[in-house]
C-alpha cells in the first residue's frame, strides 16, 4: 500500500512511519558523534550512557529496576530485540500466545522461526481479553505469552487486572512473556501503561521490549532495547550480535542525548498531541461512514469499511485509495484467520498537513 500510495502521490495512513519531526537535542546528538568519530561498531549491550540513560528511564517511567551493565541490551529497533530474544528462548515447535488483533511482525517472526504462533482473540469494540480463552489456550508445548500495550492495530491498553491474570497464568505455567512497550507514552483518556515484569515474580521472566523509533519520530534510525534478567541477556545479546551486530552507533548517541536532555513535559505532550489527532482522523472517518473502534493509545484505528465496495479487507483498501487517495492497510492482516474483511487499519502519526489532507479526503467519499 505504501508503494501504491506513492506512486499517485496519496496520504500514506497504512504504514506506520511517523513522519513527524525529530526532536532537535536528537538530532544533534547524532550529528555531534559523527563528526566526533563515533562511527564504529559499538560494545554489543550497546554504548554506556544509553543503557544507563534507559535504566534511569525504566526505573522513573516503569518501575522496571535494571542494570545497565547486565540486564539491559541496546537493539536494532524493537523488531531487532524480539527477534535475538526469540532466537535465544524458544525452540521449533515452542507455541507463542498473541493476541488477536496482533501486530503482522510479531506473528511472523514466531513463524520464521518454526515457532507457532497461537491466537486468543480480544473481544471488540473494547478489545478485553478472556482469561478463561486465554486459558484454555496453553498446552505443554506453550513456552510463552507475547503482549503489544499499548497495541497495534487496535490500540488496546492492557489493564492491571488483565496483566495480573496474564502474570498468574504464566508463573502457574512456567513461561516467558515477552512485551512489546514501544508505544508506551501514546495513552489517551487518562490511560496508564503498566509495564508487566513489575508485578510480582515476573521481572525473571519478563523480557520488556521497547524503543524509541515514535517516541522521538525516528523509525529509521533502528534504536531499540529490552530489559531482562542477567540470566538471560548474556544468551540473547549473543544472538542479536550474530544478526545485526550493533544498533547504528552515533544514532545511539541521539537516543542518548534525547533519553538525558528532554524534560518529562515531553512525553505528556505525546500523549495531548496525538489523542488530538486521534479524535480528528475518527471525526473524519465517521463522517465519511467508516465507524472507528477508538484507540486507548498508540496511533492507529480500526475502522469499518463495510460500506466499501470489494470482496476483501486489500480490495477495500485499494478502492478507499482510488477513490480518495489515502492509505489504509487491510485489517485481515491482524488476525490469523484472515477474516475481519470489512476492517482497515488507519495510521495518525502524520504531521498536521498530511493528516488535514487526509481527514478532508476521507470526507469526500
Amino acid at each position: 500500500m505504501s508503494v501504491e500510495c506513492e506512486r499517485i502521490g496519496g496520504v500514506n495512513l497504512a504504514q506506520g512511519v511517523c513522519d513527524t519531526e525529530l526532536p532537535a537535542l536528537v538530532a544533534e546528538g547524532a550529528v555531534n558523534a559523527i563528526h566526533s568519530g563515533w562511527n564504529t561498531y559499538t560494545r554489543l549491550d550497546g554504548i554506556a550512557p544509553l543503557r544507563e540513560a534507559i535504566a534511569g528511564k525504566l526505573a522513573a517511567f516503569n518501575g522496571i529496576r535494571a542494570d545497565p551493565d547486565t540486564e539491559i541490551l541496546v537493539t536494532a529497533g524493537a523488531t531487532g530485540a524480539l527477534y535475538a530474544a526469540s532466537l535465544a528462548l524458544l525452540d521449533p515447535g515452542d507455541e507463542v500466545i498473541l493476541f488477536e488483533p496482533f501486530y503482522g511482525y510479531h506473528w511472523n517472526t514466531m513463524l520464521s522461526l518454526r515457532a507457532m504462533p497461537v491466537a486468543v482473540p480480544l473481544h471488540a469494540p473494547e478489545w478485553q481479553l478472556d482469561v478463561a480463552r486465554l486459558r484454555e489456550s496453553i498446552t505443554p508445548r506453550t513456552r510463552a505469552i507475547l503482549v503489544n500495550t499499548p497495541s497495534n492495530p487496535c490500540g488496546k491498553v492492557f489493564s492491571l487486572e488483565e496483566l495480573e491474570a496474564i502474570a498468574e497464568l504464566a508463573i502457574e505455567h512456567d513461561l516467558f512473556v515477552f512485551t512489546d512497550e514501544v508505544y508506551e507514552h501514546f495513552l489517551f483518556d487518562g490511560n496508564r501503561h503498566i509495564s508487566i515484569a513489575t508485578l510480582p515474580g515476573m521481572f525473571k521472566r519478563t523480557i520488556t521490549i521497547c524503543g524509541l523509533s515514535k517516541t522521538f519520530s525516528i523509525t529509521g534510525w533502528r534504536v531499540g532495547y529490552l530489559a531482562a534478567s542477567r540470566e538471560w541477556v548474556p544468551t540473547i545479546g549473543y544472538f542479536h550480535d550474530l544478526v545485526y551486530i550493533c544498533a547504528p552507533g552515533p544514532l545511539q548517541y541521539g537516543a542518548a542525548a534525547g533519553l538525558i536532555g528532554l524534560p518529562a513535559s515531553f512525553y505528556g505532550d505525546i500523549s495531548r498531541e496525538y489523542q488530538q489527532k486521534r479524535d480528528q482522523l475518527c471525526a473524519a472517518l465517521s463522517d465519511a461512514g467508516l465507524p472507528p473502534s477508538i484507540p486507548a493509545g498508540a496511533y492507529y484505528v480500526l475502522a469499518d469499511a463495510s460500506r466499501i465496495p470489494g470482496v476483501t479487507a486489500a480490495k477495500k483498501a485499494r478502492t478507499l485509495l482510488a477513490a480518495t487517495g489515502v492509505a489504509a492497510v487491510a485489517g485481515s492482516a491482524f488476525f490469523a484467520s484472515g477474516g475481519e474483511e470489512n476492517l482497515l487499519r488507519f495510521c495518525f502519526g502524520k504531521k498536521p498537513e498530511a493528516l488535514d489532507r487526509a481527514c478532508c479526503a476521507l470526507r469526500t467519499l
